[in-house]
């Protein structure tokens, strides 16, 4: 109950406890990707931004992919648009998507980060920065490590650190970094994580 009496609102009290969902992945990733959009349905109260590797030299259908699987809309990032609730992000090839105050994107061809463009470490660091314990944070399968060093950040930042089981996951390397960190909270296979998240932002059950 609140000071006035009421019973709180579990979407408001999610809202304000999450802001952001950022996740990252390398190879493998279209896949997890898809698997774990498809979990979120459409109700998921807080936008979604995402990092997954790509040819930095040939055009990207991601959004497109990504979109059949997901109850929510998907599309490439553009530079200065204020991320909404119920959206997904992508970062598109070879710019590094950052989130700035107020939710305003920033696009980047700032150094490789990892031998990588875009990078997960750049947007876990960003949403860190900006939301402190309001951002909400998961590594999917891929290759190498990046990741790694963002998800410290977000502990740091007293933010949510999800990662994909490395046993199961179908290249282990950047989920496996996440968790040698000692920053992630819930280790999960990939087929639990989108129930875990709808829970940690108060998104009803689907049925």
């Amino acid at each position: 109950m609140t000071a006035t009496g009421q019973t709180p609102d579990p979407a408001a009290t999610a809202r304000e406890r999450y802001e952001v969902l950022a996740v990252a992945s390398s190879a493998g990733g279209i896949r997890g990707l898809a698997v774990l959009l498809a979990g979120l349905g459409a109700d998921f109260p807080v936008p979604v931004v995402v990092v997954q590797h790509l040819t930095r030299t040939h055009r990207t259908f991601i959004a497109e992919v990504l979109a059949r699987r997901s109850s929510l809309p998907v599309k490439l990032a553009e530079a200065g648009e204020r991320i909404g609730a119920g959206q997904v992000y992508v970062a598109p090839p070879d710019r590094h998507l950052l989130i700035r105050a107020h939710g305003v994107t920033e696009l980047s061809t700032t150094e490789l980060v990892h031998f990588v463009r875009p990078s997960a470490d750049l947007l876990f660091t960003s949403v860190a920065d900006t939301y402190g314990p309001r951002a909400l944070v998961c590594v999917l399968t891929g290759t190498g490590v990046d990741g790694a060093t963002g998800v410290t950040r977000v502990k740091e930042a007293r933010g949510t650190v999800l990662a994909e089981d490395p046993g199961s996951a179908e290249f282990d390397g950047m989920p496996s970094a996440a968790v040698a960190t000692g920053a992630v909270d819930r280790v999960l296979p990939l087929e639990d994580l989108a129930a875990e998240l709808r829970d940690l932002v108060g998104a009803a059950q689907s049925t």
